[in-house]
């Protein structure tokens, strides 16, 4: 605007000079340059006055007898020399021009409508201007936030999936290091978190069923056949010894049951001793035999060595070594249950074989799986716990565990333990 301004003062001083040249020395020029100068320079301008006053304050040349200008203004430019100022929409521009026909003032005035319709023209196209470009940006925007909240839709989408009945769900994840990657690691690291402590949770409510159930219902048929008629003081002690022994196993599987359900290396870890296997291995056919009358056999074929210990936590080996066994009994409908100890320069390596029908190839896998059973198929019951706690105990021993099926039936789990 202001350069439209200027622009348009300096058209109308060069009319004002213009003026002086034609009308106050026009008797100095030659008629065919003054008629050039009139044809070239004298296309008015929109709304154009021009007046020449002499130093009367009166118009020579063009008649005023409207008095166009007033004497102050004219004085004003006599007196600064040169003169520009705006009128409303009008800009005017007067000169003190000195000639040998005396001193005059020029004032001329002018509305600079061809500003005004450029400017006004220019207005609507920048707004139309700035609309096209606002929605284009707006559409833009749009689309620009629609991908790059594409991955959160889809993240948010997955999230909607996890549920109690599907906690081994993850997100997926990429390369990429956003922020949205970064969440669905947390997400997943969240989830992983949550679904041990639901696998912990649930695997103690099942194993302590599993596991307190025999000792429990011991106690109260000792308990019942003690109370069932009366009986001398040597009886009575022997039926408090009964239940004294199962009390202090009870015990020693609920302190093994909370270890595991803890979960915390460090802890498990802290409870771990030197234990003969041999003594253990012992213990477990004993148990077998007198409380369930089930034949374990152990193999003599390559005995332990003397003095040969595992770091290990007794009760937690126990649990896993019975659980095994029992999977055993139960799909072989409780024939006999063979145990081979091979030793070898840093490992245990411990053979359960049993003379059941075996685990096909593509069941292997999903065994040692929580809550995954097959026993319902073979009209057993179970809770599908047994191998995946088996397991859980042999791996925070540092050990491994394994399963192939046999030529002649049955299949053979091998527990590989480290020596002491």
């Amino acid at each position: 605007m202001k350069f439209l301004e200027a622009d348009f003062f300096e058209r109308l001083t060069d009319r004002t000079m213009v003026t002086a040249k034609l009308y106050l020395e026009a008797d100095e020029i030659s008629r065919d340059a003054l008629n050039t100068v009139r044809h070239k320079y004298l296309q008015k301008l929109n709304g154009e006055v021009t007046r020449i006053y002499d130093k009367k304050n009166r118009a020579t040349f063009i008649g005023d007898t409207a008095q166009y200008w007033a004497p102050a203004t004219i004085d004003e430019v006599r007196r600064k020399g040169r003169l520009k100022y705006t009128d409303g929409q009008r800009q005017v521009v007067g000169i003190y021009y000195k000639d040998n026909q005396g001193d005059f003032v020029i004032l001329a005035s002018a509305d600079d409508q061809g500003s005004h319709n450029r400017l006004d023209k220019l207005l609507k196209i920048m707004i139309f201007i700035f609309i096209l470009i606002s929605l284009i940006v707006l559409l833009l925007s749009r689309l620009i936030a629609r991908k790059m909240l594409e991955p959160l839709q889809k993240f948010m989408l997955e999230v909607k999936q996890a549920g109690s009945q599907n906690m081994e769900f993850r997100v997926e994840e990429n390369n990429n290091k956003d922020e949205i990657n970064l969440i669905a690691q947390s997400f997943n690291h969240l989830m992983e978190e949550l679904e041990q402590a639901f696998i912990l949770q649930k695997t103690f409510a099942a194993n302590a069923s599993h596991e307190l159930r025999t000792p429990v219902t011991r106690m109260m048929m000792t308990s019942e056949l003690a109370l069932s008629k009366e009986r001398d003081q040597e009886a009575y002690q022997k039926v408090i010894a009964s239940m004294l022994e199962d009390a202090e196993k009870m015990g020693h599987i609920i302190t093994g049951l909370v270890a595991l359900a803890k979960m915390d290396l460090e802890l498990i870890n802290s409870q771990l001793v030197p234990i003969r296997l041999d003594d253990l291995l012992s213990k477990i056919q004993i148990e077998w035999k007198t409380q369930k009358n089930l034949d374990l056999r152990i193999i003599d074929q390559n005995p332990i060595e003397p003095n040969s210990e595992i770091l290990a936590n007794a009760v937690l080996l126990q649990i896993a070594l019975d659980n095994i066994i029992s999977n055993a009994f139960k799909f072989s409908d409780n024939q006999e249950v063979n145990i081979l100890v091979e030793s070898t320069e840093n490992d245990f390596l411990i053979h359960i074989t049993d003379q059941g029908t075996g685990i096909s190839t593509e069941n292997q896998a999903d065994i040692f799986k929580p809550f995954y059973t097959r026993a319902n198929e073979h009209g057993h019951n179970g809770e599908g716990m047994g191998l995946y706690m088996a397991q859980k105990i042999i791996d925070l021993l540092k050990g491994e565990i394994t399963v192939k099926n046999i030529d002649k039936g049955g299949c053979t789990f091998t527990v590989r333990l480290t020596k002491f």
